[in-house]
């Protein structure tokens, strides 16, 4: 993928009714996919909430390219370069037509979000396509991080801890360096605090879509955790014993819980009119880790979400501290 473009003097700019027209099409994708994100956007400022909404509708198209089953790994790589090549023209000012970038590059400029933290989302998509690849090929891959041999039919993606963090940087950290610059803030101190607090997030994720990942040929789970707890990703492949896997998923859930503490923290450092949303975000991820903890983390009868009701208690508190 080529490097990343930062924006310049704008040669066209897109008519009001574009702009609004592209920022309606992004709030749509989000609510219609963004099951925990979008609670949290509606206690934003409009402005704001319009700008993370095409944060999340760009992620969106990362990952439906990624996971796009119709495509040939090496298409899905080739259109996720030929879509990131598209984002650089749209920084650059050249015209474009796809709501998602129009409303993107608005936001970047509004908020001054570096578009290198950009190009890292889509690289980070990009990676599991290359795990996939690799995996399907039944070769062994030389990068450090990569857990080999692979096993047929699926592909345990990270060897240790510090290589799963390095991904999860890319699809998560980033996300909340890019929240922040939305948010607003100052202090350079909220930026590892950010970092963690994707961290938390998309641990959780991982713990939850373990057998769905699974499904997919992904094993996002480090071996060397696998091994501690005397399990292997060929039990993913059959019907999984909760019971067997329960330690290993309380031992991340505890490192997750670590890297919650970081979003408790970052509050204080984000503009005041931000806070909300943040509080909502943090507290609807953390009641699901929990609801799965309740569950002793059995994440392979059935899938754990918060309800509606659930999320919007949570929401609800966060509007009484927006007014208060």
């Amino acid at each position: 993928m080529s490097a990343g473009a930062e924006p310049m003097p704008n040669t066209w700019a897109p008519a009001p009714a574009q702009l609004i027209m592209a920022y309606s099409v992004c709030r749509g994708i989000t609510r219609a996919n963004a099951k925990n994100f979008y609670y949290a956007f509606l206690v934003l400022p409009k402005r704001k909430r319009e700008s993370l909404c095409a944060v999340y509708a760009f992620m969106r198209r990362c990952d439906d390219i990624a996971d796009d089953p119709t495509l040939s790994f090496e298409e899905r790589r080739l259109k996720l370069d030929t879509w990131l090549d598209a984002l650089h023209r749209a920084q650059q000012g050249e015209p474009s037509d796809d709501p998602i970038l129009l409303a993107l590059t608005d936001a970047q400029r509004r908020y001054t979000i570096p578009a290198g933290l950009l190009d890292e989302l889509a690289h980070g998509t990009a990676m599991d396509v290359l795990d996939a690849q690799i995996a399907s090929r039944n070769i062994d891959e030389d990068e450090p991080g990569f857990a080999s041999p692979p096993i047929p039919g699926i592909n345990i993606q990270y060897q240790s801890f510090d290589d799963l963090r390095q991904y999860c940087y890319r699809v998560a950290s980033v996300v909340g360096l890019v929240c922040i610059h939305i948010f607003g803030y100052r202090d350079p101190a909220a930026e590892p605090l950010a970092e963690q607090c994707g961290l938390a997030f998309q641990f959780t994720n991982i713990i939850r879509d373990v057998e769905e990942d699974a499904a997919m040929g992904r094993v996002y789970l480090p071996q060397e955790d696998l091994a501690r707890f005397n399990l292997s990703a060929e039990e993913l492949l059959s019907t999984p014993d909760p019971a067997r896997f329960r330690p290993l998923l309380a031992f991340e859930a505890d490192r997750a819980r670590e890297f919650y503490l970081a979003g408790d923290q970052l509050g204080s450092y984000i503009s005041e009119d931000s806070q909300p949303a943040l509080w909502v975000l943090v507290n609807i991820y953390r009641a699901l880790l929990e609801k799965i903890a309740a569950r002793q983390y059995d994440v392979f009868t059935s899938k754990v979400s918060l309800t509606v009701t659930e999320k919007l208690r949570i929401l609800a508190k966060g509007l009484l501290q927006r007014i208060t």
